[in-house]
């Protein structure tokens, strides 16, 4: 288990790494658009990633993104072990997040609003 005061910096420190494998695969499907690893999220026992990504552009690209991703995703896995020197290197689960898309229907809800 790791100590609640280093899972944020483990955490950060895994982000920052996978970012940097993912810029340096030379997928078709990644570099459709523009991609952002918005939030990883780790659990305690180092077991299970959950990495969500955007991607600006057409919404068939972040699923093809998602895809592309979850296929490399052993890749990543043993990547991050070796860049890390971690032992036992958690399961990566790529997942598209909406935020962004969720966030601009909002604005655009409340801009309706202020017309009427």
């Amino acid at each position: 288990m790791a100590n609640p005061k280093n899972q944020g910096r483990l955490t950060q420190d895994m982000k920052r790494e996978v970012i940097g494998i993912i810029s340096q695969m030379k997928d078709p499907r990644l570099s459709s658009g523009l991609l952002t690893v918005t939030r990883l999220d780790v659990t305690p026992d180092l077991d299970v990633a959950k990495v969500y990504i955007s991607v600006l552009g057409k919404e068939e690209a972040a699923a093809d993104a998602v895809k592309a991703l979850n296929r490399a995703s052993g890749h990543i896995r043993s990547e991050i072990s070796r860049r890390m020197h971690i032992r036992k290197s958690p399961r990566f689960v790529f997942a598209q997040d909406d935020g962004a898309a969720y966030a601009a229907h909002i604005n655009q809800v409340l801009a309706d609003l202020n017309k009427e």
